[in-house]
């Protein structure tokens, strides 16, 4: 795999995790104080649905099904 691709693909995470702190900032610190409330088991379900669905992104974009 390309190192390059890695670092973009890195980059590319970074710009889309930073972004809910920069336009609502004040709405992010409700949905963690949300998230504190919640039990660990609604937790891991949210968890394991997020890697599915980036599993299946990952897959279609590298079989070009996206493209």
């Amino acid at each position: 795999m390309n190192v390059y691709l890695i670092i973009l693909l890195a980059g590319a995470i970074m710009i889309i995790e930073g972004l809910p702190y920069f336009i609502m900032p004040s709405k992010v610190k409700s949905i963690y104080e949300k998230i504190k409330e919640m039990n660990d088991f609604s937790l891991r379900i949210f968890g394991i649905i997020m890697i599915i669905i980036g599993f299946i992104i990952v897959f279609l974009v590298r079989s070009k099904v996206c493209i």
